[in-house]
């Protein structure tokens, strides 16, 4: 059985589909829901759900990104996870973090990449005037949103989409193949998955 450490920032919306689905023959677990803010909503949601939960706040290290992971890194090891989930965690991590893990962590991107690294993505796809947007998990490396893809999910743009409005559908996709690609990386399928 894998142990997943999943990360957040926020709500915590994509951890707990990834928690919801880590139950009966899945081939993973939940050992530990980490953020790098106290206040955020989804370390309350872990709790309840009975999972170990931890706080790194980033800003006590200012600038100081190697000693932020460093302490990172000490509170995840303690948990022995084998896999990593980044969700909604926003905190770039450089070099240092990411090749202790390199193969071991994964991330949720709202958009299909390469299209859009980085944010506003949905509001770009809208600005461009794409036909379809969608969401992508990929392998985490130091390069921003640049590791192997793991899966895509797509939806068609609609002429009244909203950025708001496209992020929210794009969300229920998120919920959707965020959890399949866990599963089948678990079980050391690295085939790309693609939801249509």
């Amino acid at each position: 059985m894998k142990r997943v450490a999943i990360f957040i920032s926020g709500g915590g919306s994509n951890m707990l589909s990834l928690v919801r689905s880590m139950t009966g023959s899945h081939p993973a677990r939940p050992c530990l829901v980490l953020s790098n803010r106290a206040d955020a909503g989804g370390l309350q949601k872990a709790s309840k759900l009975g999972i170990s939960t931890e706080v790194v706040d980033h800003r006590p290290y200012g600038d100081d990104r190697s000693a932020f992971e460093t302490e990172l890194q000490d509170v995840v090891t303690r948990y022995s996870p084998d896999i990593i989930c980044l969700a909604g965690f926003m905190r770039v991590l450089t070099e240092g973090f990411t090749s202790q893990w390199e193969g071991r962590m994964l991330n949720i991107h709202p958009s299909l990449l390469p299209k859009y690294k980085g944010l506003k993505t949905h509001q770009r796809a809208l600005d461009a005037g794409d036909k379809e947007a969608g969401c992508t998990v990929h392998e985490v490396t130091a390069k921003l949103d640049d590791g192997p893809i793991l899966g895509q999910a797509r939806i068609a743009v609609e002429p009244e989409d909203t950025a708001e409005t496209l992020a929210s559908r794009v969300l229920v996709q998120e919920h959707s193949l965020y959890p399949a690609v866990l599963k089948r990386f678990a079980l050391g399928d690295n085939r790309p998955l693609y939801l249509a």
